[in-house]
């Protein structure tokens, strides 16, 4: 068996200023000044199709300008020393043991529901279909879109042939979601490293639909942030709006009211860790056709020893052969206006 091609790593920017010298000196993963080290970017987005389009597509590269699939090509852990998933050696400590990079899919505000094309060679990230129409979320008051930046772990998946045995419900069939309930307003296809905070069991049409609540680590107050209870602590009330607005989001649609697993109760960090531990073997499984994976898209520049690897020739051609129409999108701001008021 081939030796796995070794996962992209984070890599770090040394701080402008700092002599060599000094920096030879200092242990590996030192840092020679005060305060978060930021990463530098891995990884490109190219837009393709016309905005506000079912033909819209988001491709990523990695830094080498290579076509690579966001969901299985970019590593679930930040500077991970492991092969397809594997460890080869311990964490060093819990803060690296929870760092993970997340996928941006929706900036906070937005209304149009994007979404990894699981279903897509190479999985660009496009805009949702509902009976041939683009998918908005609505507006309900006092929401403006999805209240985070909403998004995903690579590298996970939720298998929808196996119950989970907290919920007693299979999984979705999409890598775990994530709620980064920092600060800032990320971009669509951002590349970010969060800390993991906790996780609401979203019980969607019998399936389970895990949501992970989760801060980016280069927020100004990310040092604050822990596990739930200092979401509750430091940002009081946005654990309540999450609830209410998955449980009350598909209800302009003519939906029912979601449900929750726990009674709707949001589990700490420990919790939503071994739920992440699960979903990236499940991915595992899937990329290693140990179990059937339906019409999930496999296809992956880095995983050597996967039977769906492919060149990164053949990535290139891929992306190069997908059609797009010439009609223009349309204009975002025509459709998610409307405002709902749910009463009792």
């Amino acid at each position: 068996m081939r030796a796995l091609l070794p996962l992209l790593r984070t890599n770090w920017a040394w701080p402008v200023g700092i002599p060599a010298a000094t920096a030879a000196r200092l242990p590996r993963g030192a840092s020679a000044v005060p305060g978060p080290r930021r990463a530098m970017a891995l990884y490109r987005t190219e837009e393709r199709g016309q905005p506000h389009s079912p033909d819209y597509r988001l491709y990523f590269k990695n830094v080498a300008g290579h076509y690579i699939s966001p969901f299985h090509d970019i590593p679930l852990k930040v500077d991970s020393k492991e092969a397809n998933g594997i460890p080869t050696k311990r964490a060093r400590n819990d803060d690296y043991e929870n760092l993970f990079n997340m996928i941006v899919e929706v900036p906070r505000w937005t209304n149009a529901k994007m979404e990894i094309a699981t279903e897509e060679p190479l999985n660009p990230i496009k805009q949702d279909l509902k009976d041939g129409k683009l998918r908005y979320v609505a507006n309900i008051f006092p929401h403006k879109g999805y209240i985070w930046n909403y998004g995903a772990l690579p590298q996970t998946w939720e298998d929808p042939s196996r119950k989970d045995k907290s919920t007693d419900c299979c999984g979705d069939n999409d890598p775990i979601d994530v709620c980064e309930v920092g600060s800032k307003v990320l971009s669509r296809g951002d590349v970010i490293r969060v800390k993991i905070l906790g996780i609401l069991a979203l019980i969607d049409q019998g399936e389970t639909d895990w949501k992970l609540i989760a801060i980016n680590v280069n927020d100004p107050e990310a040092s604050k942030f822990h596990d739930i209870d200092d979401v509750r602590k430091y940002k009081p009330g946005y654990l309540e709006a999450t609830l209410n607005w998955f449980r009350f989001y598909k209800v302009p649609e003519g939906k029912p009211e979601n449900q929750f697993a726990f009674n709707g109760e949001f589990q700490n960090k420990a919790f939503a860790l071994e739920v992440i531990k699960s979903t990236h073997e499940c991915w595992k499984a899937l990329l290693m056709e140990k179990c059937d994976g339906g019409a999930i898209n496999c296809t992956n520049v880095q995983i050597c020893d996967s039977p769906f690897h492919c060149s990164e020739e053949e990535a290139r051609s891929l992306v190069e052969s997908a059609s797009f129409s010439p009609n223009k999108g349309s204009n975002e701001e025509d459709t998610d206006q409307v405002w709902h008021f749910l009463g009792k």
